[in-house]
């Protein structure tokens, strides 16, 4: 199972937000390049990084200069997304260096969008981020609820070729509560996808119960707010998903 650090661009700046909300704004850092290379430096083997400003429709500018410094500075790959709505994005995005796209509003608005992206980038270099509060599909910058069920969507977007998709579970993001890890797992196995779990990693307790369930499809989990806080390390982190050894269910988990 694979540890993501994320990097949430807002006006060039390194935040978190609290259940995506602009007003609950931490800032972690002015320069992103340095950030990153810190993760790289203590073993991450990828970068989510998200352009807010793209996802709320706002000018990406500043966003856009930071994402290119932080590509220069590592040699990871990384995965982003942020306001990728047609294929002049994404491909600027690829163009950019990045490793894999994550788009979220244009597969609802248009799903023909990710069609297209597979067709033109192949199914390793396209996710697709679905973020959900109660289970219903929430689009720009969470801002709008749709009608779509998370695992309709999902199983849409399987049917069009993708393999991979971002859950994001919105109530638990930057709230340090924990992760829905049966949730999670449901979705994977329901929808017979690859899926990196987000949202509300607290403690090493959360990337065991993940760890746990990485056989029914869970292939990796971002952590923010738990990483920039201090509640765990990196290393400690990769060291329990990188692990081997069986991991026992906890009972609470049930």
């Amino acid at each position: 199972m694979i540890i993501l650090p994320a990097i949430d661009l807002r006006s060039g700046r390194v935040v978190r937000l609290r259940q995506g909300r602009a007003e609950a704004e931490t800032v972690y850092g002015d320069d992103p390049a340095e950030i990153a290379a810190r993760w790289q430096s203590e073993g991450a083997e990828w970068l989510h990084v998200v352009n807010l400003d793209g996802a709320f429709g706002e000018d990406v500018a500043l966003n856009l200069r930071a994402l290119e410094s932080v590509l220069k500075q590592v040699s990871i790959p990384v995965q982003f997304g942020g306001g990728l709505r047609d294929l002049v994005s994404i491909g600027a995005a690829f163009m950019r260096g990045v490793a894999r796209v994550v788009i979220g509003t244009g597969a609802v608005q248009n799903p023909e969008l990710v069609s297209d992206a597979l067709a033109k980038f192949g199914a390793e270099s396209v996710a697709v981020g679905i973020d959900a509060r109660d289970g219903v599909v929430a689009t720009h910058g969470w801002r709008a609820l749709s009608a779509i069920p998370a695992l309709d969507l999902a199983n849409q977007m399987a049917e069009r070729g993708i393999t991979r998709i971002v859950y994001t579970d919105i109530s638990r993001d930057g709230m340090l509560r924990g992760l829905d890890a049966n949730a999670v797992a449901a979705l994977a196995q329901s929808s017979g996808l690859k899926v990196i779990a987000s949202g509300g990693v607290a403690t090493l307790d959360d990337v065991r119960i993940l760890k746990a369930r990485e056989g029914d499809g869970i292939e990796g989990v971002i952590i923010g707010q738990a990483l920039y806080g201090g509640a765990l390390s990196l290393k400690d982190a990769k060291g329990v998903a990188s692990s081997q050894s069986s991991v026992a269910r906890p009972a609470s988990d049930d």
